[in-house]
């Protein structure tokens, strides 16, 4: 894996003005931040040595370098996800990526479902914690030391001064929050109604199908994570609650500017 990771660094580092400080990963329906990246220069991951094409509906596929609130940034206008037919090491590779680009932080947004009695579609979450019910491990199989320990620890997978800043950031803005648990499944079928149950009475307060994994591997990095939720469906309702991928974008495209400011001034504080 090393030399990929390698090799593809060293292709993005030709487009790349400066080592980014941060890395950015946007989910579905939230790549309009990459908008806010000045003096930037995009390249498509099917250019990207070891970047397999994005598939999915809302997720552009691209590497973006540029610049976000003064900070190098290097970001990811739409992800991986394991439903689509990739390994877990595929999934991650990104993250390895923009480690070995020089990154030391990382801001991840997801659209999810929501869980919790108290959420509305289109509310924001800070990830303080999550649950993996994913079926497949990033870090499964032979460990190479030079990209982290065998067993990292999980104790603070999000940075808890980096929640706090969100927070402050949110409040200077009358921006409403939350804060819950994430759970990670595979997908890529919306949830049944016991199993939105299931995984609020387990501790979850969201549901979705992706981040988790990505977070894993950046612990196993030794970066510094925050991630935050939109939550765009609502499974805990006792009427009839048809989802589809449509109306997922739609409330996550009415979210955004709030998120997109959050990851700035988060951005510009670093």
């Amino acid at each position: 894996m090393l030399e990929q990771i390698n090799e593809s660094k060293a292709y993005i580092q030709q487009f790349a003005k400066e080592r980014p400080v941060l890395g950015i990963i946007l989910g579905s329906g939230l790549g309009n931040l990459a908008g806010e990246i000045t003096d930037r220069t995009e390249i498509p991951y099917d250019q990207i040595p070891h970047f397999p094409p994005a598939t999915v509906e809302g997720h552009s596929g691209r590497l973006i370098l540029g610049k976000l609130a003064g900070k190098p940034v290097v970001a990811m206008a739409g992800r991986y996800h394991y439903y689509e037919g990739l390994s877990m090491q595929q999934v991650t590779f990104p993250v390895r990526v923009m480690k070995a680009l020089g990154i030391e932080t990382l801001l991840i947004s997801n659209a999810a479902g929501g869980m919790n009695a108290n959420f509305r579609v289109g509310d924001l979450m800070i990830i303080t914690d999550h649950i993996n019910l994913q079926p497949e491990h990033p870090l499964r199989g032979p460990n190479n030391i030079a990209l982290g320990p065998r067993f990292p620890d999980m104790s603070e997978p999000y940075s808890k001064s980096l929640i706090a800043a969100a927070k402050s950031i949110a409040a200077g803005k009358g921006i409403p929050l939350h804060e819950g648990v994430y759970v990670g499944v595979q997908g890529p079928t919306f949830e049944t109604r016991a199993e939105y149950k299931f995984m609020h009475i387990i501790g979850g307060d969201a549901v979705g199908m992706s981040t988790v994994p990505e977070v894993i591997v950046a612990i196993h990095s030794g970066l510094r994570v925050f991630a935050m939720s939109v939550i765009t469906d609502l499974g805990i309702r006792e009427e009839e609650n048809v989802i589809t991928h449509e109306e997922v974008l739609a409330a996550a495209k009415s979210a955004e500017p709030h998120l997109t400011y959050i990851f700035s001034e988060l951005a510009r504080q670093l």
